[in-house]
């Protein structure tokens, strides 16, 4: 858990995306943007994306909610901050969905509104743009720093992990049945996407939430805008710009993103 104080009875907290860190240029943004109107800033990093591998088989995925859960409750603990924010970007987005689903009515008091962006709320939809020849860098990307964490909790439990079939892994169904469902104890790569995708559980949630898909998103399937359920269900504000691409949004001539901006006035503005 990283912070950046500024002496705030209020306070963000952030959720990073698929092997992002408290160090991304999307997180760094939000934490000198939300400083800036003098609020706390605390941001999660998960299991091996803090700098460090961690001591269990197991490593993080879309549906960490957990892992958010338990930083929540450290928070709480210190009984510094009277309204809390949650966010999350792409991995960190779905990871918040889930987490407001699951607590809806035993949601923690402190917990006034979230906001979140460029958000897989299906991940069987999301995973599958990862099959798509326009998106070869962005699987070639995540997958390769993730096999390097396979590899190295193979050398922590060896039992566990079998390297050669690490290196036969060319696509994420294989590295998510073989390592990802295993270690995480689902049965192959659908049931763990269906199992841990955020859909499941935002028609639960009980606050003030807003999501953020560009409609030009390449990582985002149709099932990912859920427009729907955002017209049913009012604590549920969906806007879906034409372009902002994947946490992209810039503006020009501002060190600040849309999204960023459009954040900060949701969370601590008027809706």
């Amino acid at each position: 858990m990283d912070w950046s104080k500024v002496g705030s009875n209020r306070l963000l907290i952030i959720s990073h995306g698929l092997e992002g860190d408290s160090n991304r240029h999307y997180v760094k943004g939000l934490v000198k943007l939300f400083n800036q109107q003098q609020i706390d800033v605390m941001v999660w990093n998960n299991r091996t994306c803090g700098g460090e591998i961690n001591d269990l088989p197991i490593l993080y995925h879309h549906g960490a909610s957990y892992d958010l859960d338990t930083s929540i409750q450290y928070v709480l603990k210190t009984g510094a901050y009277t309204d809390i924010y949650l966010t999350g970007i792409s991995m960190g987005g779905a990871q918040t969905l889930k987490y407001l689903g699951e607590k809806s009515s035993d949601l923690p008091q402190e917990i006034k509104k979230a906001a979140v962006y460029s958000t897989p709320c299906n991940l069987p939809s999301s995973a599958a743009t990862l099959k798509l020849k326009s998106n070869t860098f962005y699987k070639k990307r995540f997958l390769g720093k993730l096999k390097k964490k396979i590899a190295a909790k193979a050398s922590q439990f060896p039992e566990l992990i079998n390297l050669e079939l690490l290196e036969k892994v060319q696509d994420f169904d294989s590295f998510d049945t073989l390592f990802t469902a295993k270690l995480h104890g689902f049965k192959d790569a659908a049931d763990f996407y269906q199992s841990v995708s955020a859909d499941n559980w935002m028609k639960d949630i009980s606050i003030p939430t807003l999501i953020i898909n560009a409609k030009n998103d390449p990582l985002l399937g149709p099932e990912c805008y859920p427009i729907e359920l955002a017209k049913e269900k009012p604590e549920i504000y969906l806007e879906m710009p034409d372009r902002g691409g994947h946490t992209g949004f810039l503006l020009k001539g501002n060190e600040f993103t849309w999204a960023e901006l459009r954040l900060l006035e949701f969370l601590i503005g008027k809706n």
